[in-house]
């Protein structure tokens, strides 16, 4: 009977304890949880407030006005934004297709005592600090596109009209181009993670589904897997996007940091809006113009944050969409 008793005791003592621990550990993950999204709240209201001069004193001209120019007080980020979307979308074009199509070599094409090696090499690149891309970037890409890269381009695209306009100027390595490529190769190992990812949790029944059809290999892909993971894919190139935008020492010390002009040529040194914040925000010795950094800021983040989270819904309708169905 005293065994029995015990043995009731012990019962009971682990369920209050169950009882406790659930509703604990529930607790602690929901502080957790709202802890990161007040973070991030704070962090929006501090570079509102430090911004608020300069948004009250520029106003929507900030965006569209390129001068900049501390002395006079006269700041226009359009030629920050200019760099940015143009590096950013430079990456995003170079990388998507290279990551997507590694993605599936690894899953679909590369036998089993490849994958794990291949896979592990690319999003090792994920692992490598970004000043240390910068100074492989420095004293490696800028003497390989500015003598090699920038004018083959010249000479590829130079007599084509329009298109010549992309590539006028002296070739200098220290440019919008480099900017984008070194970008690229930062936001490879995301672009190829998440698609490896994605096409991963395809149902095999789809791909199945096709081959008793007597498809090939390739319609397999193209008319099972890449419809299936559509929406998943995207969203991986999205997040590398989002990547890019935020890039600061790498692109700072490859993308030139010497014009605000606002030109059709890629081999233009320019600026990002990370890199202008980076190189000026030690020299902001007036309350505007450190106003006008943290406005800078503020766009960044907020664009950030929306390409991001437009980026997680993508990859969250993947997820949650049935087996068997095209998204």
């Amino acid at each position: 009977m005293v065994q029995q008793g015990e043995v009731v005791g012990a019962e009971a003592l682990r369920r209050r304890q169950r009882d406790i621990g659930d509703p604990a550990f529930a607790g602690a993950v929901w502080i957790t949880a709202a802890g990161a999204v007040l973070t991030l709240a704070l962090l929006i209201a501090l570079l509102l407030h430090d911004a608020w001069p300069a948004i009250r004193r520029y106003g929507f001209g900030f965006f569209v006005h390129s001068t900049w120019d501390p002395v006079f007080e006269q700041f226009g980020a359009a030629s920050f934004i200019y760099g940015t979307i143009v590096t950013s979308l430079i990456a995003l074009i170079l990388a998507a297709p290279i990551g997507i199509a590694a993605a599936l070599f690894i899953v679909e094409y590369a036998p089993r005592w490849l994958r794990e090696p291949v896979a592990f090499s690319i999003e090792m690149l994920a692992a490598i600090p970004s000043i240390v891309y910068g100074l492989w970037g420095l004293f490696v890409l800028v003497p390989v596109m500015r003598n090699g890269v920038e004018p083959a381009l010249q000479a590829v695209l130079g007599p084509i009209p329009v298109l010549n306009r992309l590539v006028a100027g002296p070739p200098i390595g220290l440019d919008l181009l480099t900017g984008g490529v070194i970008l690229a190769i930062m936001i490879l190992p995301t672009v190829m993670a998440v698609s490896r990812e994605v096409i991963l949790a395809v149902p095999d029944l789809q791909r199945e589904g096709m081959f008793a059809l007597g498809a090939t290999k390739w319609e397999m892909i193209r008319y099972a897997v890449l419809p299936y993971a559509r929406a998943g894919v995207i969203g991986a190139a999205m997040l590398g996007l989002a990547r890019a935008l935020g890039e600061t020492m790498a692109v700072t010390l490859v993308v030139g940091n010497s014009t605000t002009q606002i030109r059709a040529s890629l081999f233009t040194p320019g600026y990002t809006i990370a890199s202008a914040i980076a190189n000026q925000f030690t020299e902001a010795d007036k309350a505007i113009y450190f106003s006008a950094l943290m406005n800078l800021a503020l766009v960044l983040l907020l664009v950030a944050l929306l390409i991001n989270l437009l980026a997680r819904l993508l990859v969250f309708r993947f997820v949650r969409s049935p087996a068997g169905v095209r998204v």
